[in-house]
């Protein structure tokens, strides 16, 4: 496998999807409002359940099972047709029907997710969560069989179509969007729940959902690509599913606790108050906001290295996988960690993309910084706990969050005894330190699985990149000052001069960050940019 040529596909697909995600998460803000906005909380209840599950899939019950099954099965005479096949009728079937029962739940599903009363939603905002909820829940659906295709791309080393998909996703949320404007004006006219009717809850949950169709439906028509077809099988014996029945009992635990704190921190959230704290959606755009550098870089590079760590661990290479687990680990790191430092600096003016005032964007701003402090040990985590997923070992996974999820119930509770404009800051700071607990604690239990990977050199690496970052990212906040930035000046005028001073801070710390990798002849970097170069000018990297 092309590592450098997979990584630089999946990268630039996730780049522009998620570019185009942000467009559509600004306006969405534009569309509902954001902090100050019941409308919004309503909405980013409604929209994150069907999300929190394909979340949960995704990253679990789907990929950490299958990628290895699969991989094992394409080397039968058939390439793995049969099992294919058989594999899906099985889960089509599944999810049809399973989500016919939550979308028959969503009134059940706000309930347990949603805090009413007092310092809660009011009954109109909790009324209109039920309605677009279930708009939004067939969603799980097609998040699935694009997740379950998506998987099967990969394993074939098909990974075009499964990172472009979103795209189409993104592109048809924006035309919707902005229609949706067209139709029914801005936040500050739709942020009441009282005038939203049959027209407006039908037209975003046809545009939200929508998008997700167009997503799976991309990736059916392309199916021939992986050089497989698909016959309906119902004969779902002898292929091994009892094995991976098996494995999905010990994720499927995982997503109970995982639901659990999904549900406990969602109905700790809507005991803020709105009015002068943020909403649910400006937790979530925080939060989308620290997704972007982990999804172009670690995701993109942790599938690639997923794949090809559970072809080592079928061979039994443990010193290859050793060694992949340490590469990916300081190729993770190298851009993460400026970008952890580069996103703090910008956080306020960035978040003045989302909101309308000053006053605003120093809160969501305060919340994209406290985000970022965890994205480092939270990628690293996201490679690291892989590795038992390669050598299918799902049962430590599913211990490791048996074990932390007390630490961050306490944390719920602790912000739920919280002022009600602070209720979120306090989530957002525990989840921080959560993760920063959790990465330390997969650090050992890999070495403890595979012996040593060489996480002395990956730290003193790391160590190297952070103060590279703090010089580039002193330099971009003279940037931002200048700007006025940091004191409500130009960068407030609208979200294009927002723009500019993020833009032109950004550059500048990114020369002055890569410059300095060049110049010490960093080995990551230069293995990183030689594919990139090569790539660029038609050919392969040598180095790889």
């Amino acid at each position: 496998m092309n590592i450098g040529r997979s990584s630089l596909i999946l990268a630039s697909g996730t780049m522009i999807s998620r570019a185009l995600g942000f467009v559509r998460s600004m306006l969405l803000a534009i569309t509902l409002g954001s902090t100050g906005s019941e409308v919004a909380s309503s909405f980013g209840i409604a929209n994150t359940l069907p999300n929190n599950i394909y979340a949960l899939i995704g990253a679990g019950l789907l990929n950490a099972v299958l990628v290895p099954l699969i991989v094992r099965q394409l080397r039968n005479r058939d390439g793995g047709q049969a099992y294919i096949s058989k594999l899906l009728t099985l889960c089509v079937t599944a999810f049809f029907g399973f989500t016919i029962i939550m979308t028959l739940a969503t009134p059940f599903l706000v309930w347990i997710n949603a805090s009413t009363g007092e310092r809660g939603m009011s009954p109109e905002a909790y009324d209109l969560a039920i309605a677009l909820g279930y708009w939004c829940m067939p969603q799980i659906f097609f998040y699935a069989i694009s997740t379950l295709l998506g998987e099967i791309y990969n394993a074939r080393g098909k990974f075009g179509p499964f990172t472009w998909a979103p795209v189409v996703n993104n592109l048809v949320s924006i035309v919707g969007l902005g229609i949706f404007l067209l139709m029914f004006g801005m936040g500050e006219i739709n942020e009441d729940p009282e005038i939203w009717g049959i027209d407006r809850i039908a037209a975003m949950g046809i545009v939200t959902t929508g998008g997700v169709f167009m997503q799976a439906l991309v990736l059916v028509l392309f199916f021939r690509k992986t050089g497989l077809t698909f016959r309906p099988d119902f004969r779902w014996r002898g292929v091994g599913l009892r094995a991976t029945g098996t494995k999905a009992m010990w994720l499927f635990g995982i997503v109970v606790i995982s639901q659990i704190l999904a549900i406990v921190q969602t109905r700790v959230a809507t005991l803020t108050d709105t009015e002068a704290g943020p909403s649910l959606l400006t937790m979530y755009n925080a939060w989308y906001v620290f997704q972007l550098p982990h999804s172009i870089i670690a995701v993109s590079i942790a599938i690639v290295y997923f794949t090809q760590m559970s072809t080592f661990a079928a061979d039994n290479d443990i010193p290859r996988l050793r060694a992949g687990v340490a590469n990916a680990l300081r190729a993770v790191g190298m851009l993460t960690t400026f970008a952890m430092v580069a996103i703090i600096v910008m956080a306020i003016p960035f978040a003045r993309l989302f909101e309308r005032s000053f006053e605003h964007s120093l809160v969501m701003g305060g919340l994209i910084m406290v985000n970022m402090l965890a994205l480092v040990p939270f990628s690293g985590q996201y490679v690291l706990e892989r590795v038992y997923y390669a050598l299918e070992d799902v049962r430590t996974p599913f211990f490791t969050r048996v074990a932390f999820m007390p630490l961050m119930l306490v944390v719920l509770l602790l912000s739920a005894l919280l002022p009600g404009e602070h209720v979120i800051l306090g989530i957002t700071a525990g989840q921080s330190l959560y993760y920063i607990c959790w990465g330390a604690a997969w650090v050992f239990l890999v070495r403890r699985k595979i012996g040593p990977f060489g996480i002395r050199h990956v730290a003193q690496r790391h160590l190297v990149y952070l103060g590279l970052s703090l010089v580039a990212g002193a330099a971009g906040a003279g940037v931002i000052h200048l700007f006025g930035g940091y004191t409500g000046g130009w960068a407030y005028n609208g979200v294009p001069t927002a723009f500019v001073a993020c833009a032109v801070a950004g550059v500048v710390m990114a020369v002055i960050y890569f410059a300095a990798l060049y110049l010490i002849r960093d080995r990551d970097f230069r293995l990183v940019a030689d594919r990139v170069v090569g790539k660029l000018r038609g050919r392969g990297s040598a180095a790889e």
